[in-house]
């Protein structure tokens, strides 16, 4: 085969076989296919488009490009569940070790934060001592000993993917949805999971703003997994406001031990029974967990008995975290300044836009531009409001959390200008928009 001939083809509008697309994947992937010849077939892919099956072949070419990772004999049946990002999403912290607490194993790869997206592994690290970088046996062993862990992705996982990734980040084809969903679902297939649950954000802080958009997005997913045996179910989540109240790292993971205990914001908790809810549903392969209200009833009291909490216990000591942190959250890293935003005035919470929250934290410094930047777990903000809420003259409304006192007039002035009020009701945003279910 010939790069040019694949390219010309799909330039052209024709679809490409199952042979032609693993062929100039593991090509790329050992380094025989030049960038630009590879940058020539994403963009024609962008241009194009590609078929389900197409994608489906692409996907699966990705994820077996290296290590596929097998814990059959230590977990018969894998669940995963991977979030597209948004901002204040801290819901593994939570799902992973409440799923566990109910005797379904979770064995979980995750990443870093970019931009404004907070990545779980960071709010991990808020934790002293907290080990990422695990082996493949200490993965293994923790596994078989815990039912729980929780590190970064290793580099030998569906390595075409971030060939590809970093690829599409300097020639303008990230924006393409079987691009995108090709890249999720090949480390998700990688990793080994038998079911999975996809939460797929949509709204101002997420990367798919139009509820179309997502869906279509949520679909090519499930489609996938299908189409390479796998059960899904994908949930359809907003992030037009922030999730739960924290946003930045040792303040989201404060607020998901909250969470463990059966408390924290609302939003945040039912958000993550419903995730778990869906986990649980997929574990239990049709033979039990299939009982709605009994799930819900069964993980409710996870939260409240303390295991879901010692389950996260349990992780972090796994891999080297100083769990008094986790006992005692008081011990978390803390910004020496906090300031409280307050309403200059009465009415309805028309407008918390996530993306802009997320630009104030930012710039607190709680997230990093590019892979490698320090990044600050200390920093960041409480939003004590939600869209539709009526507050009064003198509320609170944000609470900063900044390393330096130049931060908060510049924090203060973004934030009054982008929290909007209504004199009149405002609708209460959705948590969900719908589901989608797979097998």
């Amino acid at each position: 085969m010939r790069a040019i001939d694949i390219i010309a083809k799909k330039r052209d509008g024709n679809e490409l076989s199952k042979d032609e697309i693993h062929w100039f994947i593991d090509s790329y992937t050992r380094g025989d296919l030049p960038d630009y010849q590879a940058s020539a077939l994403l963009m024609a892919i962008f241009l194009k488009g590609m078929s389900r099956e197409e994608t489906v072949n692409l996907t699966l070419a990705m994820a077996y490009s290296g290590d596929v990772l097998d814990l059959s004999d230590l977990i018969p049946y894998a669940v995963d569940k991977h979030s597209s990002g948004g901002v204040g999403d801290k819901t593994s912290l939570v799902v992973m070790p409440l799923v566990a607490s109910c005797g379904v194993p979770v064995a979980k790869m995750s990443g870093r934060g970019l931009g404004f997206s907070g990545g779980t592994l960071d709010k991990l690290e808020s934790i002293k001592g907290y080990n990422v970088n695990l082996t493949n046996d200490d993965f293994r062993r923790l596994v078989r000993e815990n039912g729980i862990v929780l590190s970064g992705q290793s580099h030998d996982l569906a390595p075409a993917d971030g060939k590809l990734y970093a690829l599409r980040d300097v020639t303008a084809t990230v924006p393409c949805l079987p691009l995108i969903a090709s890249s999720i679902m090949s480390k998700k297939i990688a990793a080994g999971a038998n079911g999975i649950v996809l939460d797929v954000k949509v709204g101002r802080g997420a990367f798919m703003t139009n509820l179309d958009d997502a869906r279509e997005l949520a679909q090519i997913m499930v489609d996938i997994g299908v189409d390479a045996g796998r059960d899904m179910i994908a949930v359809l989540s907003d992030m037009n406001q922030p999730l739960g109240d924290a946003v930045g790292n040792a303040l989201e993971l404060k607020e998901a031990i909250a969470c463990l205990h059966g408390e924290g914001p609302d939003d945040l908790r039912e958000h993550c029974l419903e995730l778990a809810g869906y986990m649980l549903r997929l574990a239990g392969q049709g033979q039990k967990w299939t009982d709605e209200k009994e799930v819900r009833a069964i993980l409710t009291g996870q939260l409240g008995n303390g295991q879901a909490f010692a389950k996260l216990r349990q992780l972090v000591i796994g891999q080297g975290g100083d769990v008094s942190m986790v006992n005692d959250p008081s011990l978390l890293p803390k910004a020496p300044i906090v300031e409280q935003l307050t309403a200059s005035r009465s009415g309805y919470i028309a407008q918390i836009p996530a993306d802009e929250i997320a630009m104030a934290s930012f710039d607190l410094g709680a997230g990093r531009e590019k892979k490698g930047d320090p990044i600050d777990f200390a920093v960041g903000l409480e939003v004590h409001v939600k869209v539709g809420e009526k507050v009064e003259n003198g509320s609170p409304l944000v609470t900063i959390h900044a390393q330096k006192q130049s931060q908060l007039a510049p924090c203060l002035a973004h934030l009054e200008r982008v929290i909007t009020f209504s004199d009149s009701p405002v609708e209460p945003l959705p948590l969900f928009y719908g589901r989608i279910f797979g097998r």
